[in-house]
């Protein structure tokens, strides 16, 4: 394909914080690539390049964060020529691409969910995405459709299910004011916990415990966006250990 205008709209979930959403490229040195990176969104795209160096299209951008929540995000991109339009969740951010070239020059299949191996560095180094799309429409073609319908030739539908498998971890949400209490095992003597957690707080209580036999206690909380230790010994000489991460 040889395009003046694109427009790729999809939504996904996925707990996973890397992994290649869609891609494709051009023997003139074109590309598209719309993948997790750290739990953000970034866009690789050139509309083409020369040899000489002169012309450099290689652009770049990076929006979002966190979105390995397992919540659905919705992505829509807007191309007419060099000028793009990339919107997550609403939020829509402009910019215009590198480069003197108008055409988005693609000569070899559109994937989605991960990208051919081509022998490049930047291939193998690059994550397949793990978790669920829905509603993919690329200039105008329902992908999500055509593929369920078997209707895409050539493709190499693998390994797909048409369901979304959800994570077997059950979260819990805390307000300002709630907290969950469980009892202690008094006869043990080794103390350990484990936990994933989430706030836009840079402050709060993660876990309190009194040790038995008043032995001490230990508290785990953020403070000013960094997570903190304490734990208190009685009957020792340095009774207070403080860890700060």
């Amino acid at each position: 394909m040889k395009t003046l205008k694109d427009v790729i709209s999809l939504k996904f979930k996925t707990s996973e914080s890397e992994g290649v959403i869609f891609h494709g490229e051009g023997q003139q040195g074109d590309y598209i690539t719309l993948e997790l990176k750290k739990a953000k969104l970034v866009l690789n795209l050139n509309l083409g390049s020369n040899q000489l160096g002169s012309i450099f299209g290689h652009t770049s951008v990076t929006t979002g964060s966190l979105l390995d929540d397992h919540h659905w995000h919705s992505i829509i991109i807007e191309r007419h020529g060099r000028n793009i339009n990339l919107t997550l969740d609403r939020h829509m951010q402009h910019f215009r691409t590198n480069g003197e070239f108008d055409y988005l020059d693609l000569d070899y299949e559109i994937t989605f969910g991960g990208m051919p191996f081509s022998g490049k560095p930047s291939s193998s180094s690059r994550k397949n995405f793990k978790g669920c799309m829905e509603s993919i429409n690329y200039n105008g073609n329902n992908i999500t459709d055509l593929a369920k319908r078997k209707k895409l030739e050539p493709s190499n539908v693998g390994n797909l299910s048409f369901y979304c498998v959800e994570p077997h971890t059950v979260p819990v949400f805390f307000n300002a004011t709630s907290y969950l209490e469980v009892p202690g095992r008094p006869s043990q003597d080794l103390f350990s916990v484990s936990f994933l957690f989430r706030t836009w707080n840079p402050n709060g209580l993660l876990l309190f415990s009194n040790f038995a036999d008043d032995l001490g206690s230990v508290e785990i909380g953020v403070n000013e966006g960094k997570v903190s230790v304490h734990i208190n010994v009685a009957q020792v000489k340095k009774n207070r250990i403080d860890i700060s991460s």
